[in-house]
This record gives C-alpha cells, structure tokens and sequence, in this order.
C-alpha cells in the first residue's frame, strides 16, 4: 500500500466514526439512546437495514463465491421481498402499536416472563457469535494479504465502532451507515467498471458476459429439487423466505433499525425500500465477482490465492513440488488466454463450440492443480486454512487497482464490517437492557437505563472483540453467518408466528417447544441431514407442531396470559 492509500483509509473511517459520534452526541432518555428518537425518515431505515445486513463478509466473499460458483448464489435471496411484504403487514404494526423497544418484549405481552427472556438469550447467543465472525471475517484475511496482526485489527476495528455505537445508540449507528453505504456503492462501481476497463479492447461486457456463460458462471436459475444443491430456487424462495422473516422480522439488529421510524408508514416504506434493492445489490456483488473470472480468463492468476497458506508450502518440503505445479499452472494460463482471444475472434457457432469444448478443458485442467495444490499446502500444515474463496477478491484489489482505488476498496471493505457491527452491538446491548436488566431491575431512573445499555453495548463490543481474536474459517464466510443464523431463526420465528397468529397456545406449551427444538435443529445440523436453508422452515415448523401438540396435552392454567393477537 502507497501513502495516498493509507490517506484515503484511514481518512474515510475517521470520518465516519467523529461524524458519527458528533452527531448523535445528545441522548435524554432510553427512547432517544434505543430508538432515535423515532426521527428517522424510510430512506435512512432502508439504507440502515441494507448496511446491517451487508457486511464485510459479503464484499470480500460473495465475489470469491461467484468467481468459483458463478451466479447461482444469487437464488439464496430470492425469499427476501416475500418476507418484506409479510414483515410490512404483521410484524410493523404490531411493533409500532405496542410501542417496544426489542421485539422480544411482545412475547411477554403475548405469552409470559420466561419465553420472552428464553428468545432474547437466543438472540444473544446467535447474534453475540455472528458479531464477533464480523469483525474477525475482514480482520483474517486482511491480515493474511497485508501480513498486518491479526489480534491488532481485530482491536482496531472493534474499538472504532465501540466508539460511536456506545457514545450515540441507535441514531449514530443509522447516520453513520449512510456514510457507509455511501462509500460501499461507490467503491463496488469503480471496481466493477475497472475490471471491464482492464479486459482486453474487443472484449465487450455482452462478450464477457458470454465467455463468464460458456464456463457456467451465469446459471443462474437451478429448479431441481437436490437436497446435495445449498443453492436452489426452492431452498432460496422458501427457505430463504423463512429465513429472512427470522432476520427481519425477529432479530433486534434488524428490527431496531425500522422501530427507530418515525411512524409505520416510514418504516414500511424503509423495508420495502430494501426489498426492492437487496437482490440487485447482490446480484451486482456476485457479477462482479463473475467478471474477476473473466479478467483471469485473459491474465494468470495465482494457484492459490491464499498468500498464508502459500507461504506454509514454500517453507516445508513439498516447495519443490508445489513450484512444479506453478509451472504448470502457468503453462496452462498461456494456453487458456490464447484459446479465449481466440473465442473472442470466432464468427460461427461451430468454431465457438470447439473453442469453448477446449476452454472447459483447460479450467478443468486448472482445478485439477489447484486441487493437487491444496492437498500439498494440507500436507505441509494440516491446520492451514485452504478454502481461498474469500481471498480473490481480495488479491485483485491490491495486485490490480491503481493507488488511492485500493484504499478505498479496503474502506469498503472495513465500513461495511464496521457498519454490520454497529448494529449487532447495539442490538445486543438493548437487548441485555431492556429485555433482561429493566426487566428484573424496574423503576430506576431513565438516565440509569440509559447507562445501563451503554455499558452492557460496550460488553458485548468486548466480548465480540474476544471471540473475532478465537474464531476460524469455515467453507465459506458468508455461509458461516447464515449457517449459524439458520440454527436458531426458525425456532424463534415459529415462537411469533404462534404469538401472531394461533391465539390458544400459551406460555408454558411454547416455551417446552422453543426448548426441545432447538435441541432437534442443533443435531440435524450436527449430522448434516439437510442444507442449512432448509433448517429454517423446520425449526418453524417442528416449534409450531410441538407448541400446539403440548397445548393439547398439557393442563390449562387459568393464570397464564390469555393469548390474544394485539
């Protein structure tokens, strides 16, 4: 990195976190700290919920993803306009009525103490690990391309947004993440409009598109019903659609974006905003991603692209044989470039078929050494991280972009961490507060709330901290997010699908229920029965069959609550 790179990132984060903190330095009571204030207007929710869920792990691994995938990924959002609409009908409303500060206080309102105080540490548990992957997702594997500390990065990035997240609550989290964005959209455009600029002169987007097609980058669409396939159109619009109303409906990251609205109207419109760009925005990520493929479709590219692991290999004594798969890596780089000009030139579908029939077998040839690659780093260091999917996009910005550019693209990749953390603390400290704190500690003053939620915000920050410092790479980071979020989503959206909608199941039915379901999730996923995307439908389907079999058999207790819809 140049000294103009360095200026541009450390000048963008600074920014956002003074800017931040400034302007939301005036908080009165637990409704301004929680809740804004409820000033925020639909386009600062929609940017605020589109940040809190687009985090670092989905710009440095959505466009490994496609590099290696192609396109298919995209079907994984395919529910979340469903769960929009669904969301801006129920959930809102209801939320807006009672006037709560989390979405677990309804579930008192609705059931009793203990399943509310049962779904809120569920929360805590899910969200308290998927805040400190946050942090430790950009941290890994910037550390392993700029041999920057690892522990230190993971420090300074939760530092800052501890910073504005303890000092403003919600309000410097949604002013901050419009700069955020801000900074996202325009760095991913530059970067996109980049790739196609460095393409050689004849290769137009309508040709890159076609060379990304004929390799099988842009099937997009799978309607097959392959429980082996993680990426379908069904696992996306109806396990996707459950999952997202978890997310969105349920999880207090989310939910304490939209209830900061100044009325309903404002936060519908705020999720509906969402909705309406979520699955553009990630079909644009994963296209960029596509298009790296392309440009390493006419430059060589690296066996692999996990510098760390690189080095474990170079260091042991498989560095000869690793070097004798460089070169061939390299021969077959010449020889794939040459074929794709040549494809690029063809003028009958006859003379592409032959072409694109000795493409395939060159990728082919070129997985086969990356995978005889892997096995040799594995051998070298069984405990090296070998999956380099979240290192291509990565290893493009700092070996291709020009000075200035990479330090943008690195503040890309640090407010969008920055900005998915922000949320989650402050999630996580209203939660702790009011949920579990104000509810066992009431008629204090508000100013002792207040302080409260700041220092629970800031606990969470550390622990956060702790576990980004004790984390390791699964298959892939942002399959790592959503697997942990698939584990207990379903359950606790089955749990308000039951407080919205099925007024005779009481407290200790559902509570039974919330408790043997989870146990059941958490070994279906142990023993890899099903794609993780499925184990949202049923986690909501098993806590809703149980609920309503035990209210059968269970004794009425005219004491409990009387289940109403309010």
């Amino acid at each position: 990195m140049q000294q103009i790179d360095w200026i541009v990132l450390i000048g963008t984060l600074l920014f956002i976190v003074l800017y931040g903190t400034w302007k939301s330095r005036q908080q009165k009571d637990t409704e301004d700290y929680l809740k804004g204030g409820n000033t925020a207007n639909w386009w600062t929710i929609g940017l605020s919920v589109m940040a809190t869920q687009a985090s670092a792990i989905t710009f440095l691994s959505t466009p490994g993803q496609a590099f290696q995938d192609g396109m298919g990924f995209v079907q994984f959002y395919f529910g979340l306009p469903i769960a929009m609409v669904i969301i801006c009908m129920v959930f809102i409303p209801i939320y807006h009525k009672l006037n709560v500060y989390t979405a677990y206080e309804y579930l008192e309102t609705r059931f009793d103490k203990k399943t509310r105080t049962l779904t809120a540490i569920l929360f805590l548990i899910q969200r308290g690990l998927a805040c400190g992957i946050t942090i430790f997702a950009p941290s890994i594997i910037l550390s392993a391309v700029l041999g920057w500390n690892l522990v230190y990065l993971n420090i300074i990035i939760g530092v800052l947004v501890i910073i504005y997240t303890v000092s403003g609550g919600t309000k410097a989290v949604s002013v901050t993440q419009k700069q955020q964005m801000a900074v996202i959209f325009l760095g991913m455009t530059i970067a996109f409009l980049l790739i196609l600029n460095y393409l050689p002169l004849d290769i137009t987007f309508s040709k890159a598109l076609e060379i990304a097609g004929a390799n099988g980058k842009m099937d997009i669409l799978d309607f097959s019903f392959d429980f082996d396939n993680r990426y379908t159109f069904w696992s996306g619009i109806i396990g996707g659609t459950f999952l997202a109303l978890s997310y969105f409906g349920t999880d207090q990251s989310q939910v304490q974006r939209y209830l900061s609205g100044r009325s309903v109207k404002q936060s519908q419109m705020g999720l509906i905003m969402n909705g309406l760009l979520k699955v553009p925005m990630q079909f644009f990520i994963l296209l960029v991603g596509v298009m790296v493929f392309v440009f390493y479709q006419f430059n060589s590219s690296p066996l692999h692209f996990n510098p760390s692991a690189v080095k474990d290999v170079k260091q042991s004594v498989y560095a000869e044989e690793y070097n004798d798969l460089e070169v061939k890596k390299e021969e077959a780089d010449k020889q794939l470039i040459a074929t794709q000009i040549d494809y690029s030139k063809a003028a009958t579908d006859l003379e592409k078929q032959e072409y694109i029939q000795k493409i395939e077998q060159l990728n082919l040839t070129e997985k086969q050494l990356r995978e005889e690659s892997v096995a040799l780093i594995k051998k070298a260091n069984p405990g090296a991280e070998t999956n380099d999917k979240d290192y291509v996009f990565i290893h493009f910005i700092l070996t291709n972009l020009p000075r200035g550019l990479i330090g943008l693209l690195l503040a890309v990749i640090l407010s969008a961490a920055m900005s998915s953390t922000a949320s989650e603390l402050n999630a996580l400290g209203s939660t702790t507060a009011i949920d579990l704190y104000k509810r066992n500690v009431p008629h204090k003053r508000e100013k002792h709330y207040v302080a409260a939620s700041r220092g629970f915000t800031l606990v969470w920050g550390i622990i956060a901290i702790l576990v980004a410092c004790t984390a390791h790479l699964f298959d892939n980071l942002i399959q790592l997010v959503n697997i942990i979020g698939s584990i207990f989503y379903g359950n606790v959206l089955g749990i308000f699908l039951l407080a919205f909608f099925i007024r005779y199941v009481r407290g200790k039915a559902v509570f039974i229920a919330a408790l043997i379901t989870q146990a059941i999730i958490i070994y279906i996923w142990y023993i890899d029965l099903m794609p993780y995307l499925w184990l949202n439908l049923v986690g909501c389907a098993v806590v809703m069959g149980i609920a309503l079999l035990l209210q059968t058999l269970l004794p009425r207790n005219e004491d409990e609550n009387t289940a109403t819809v309010r």
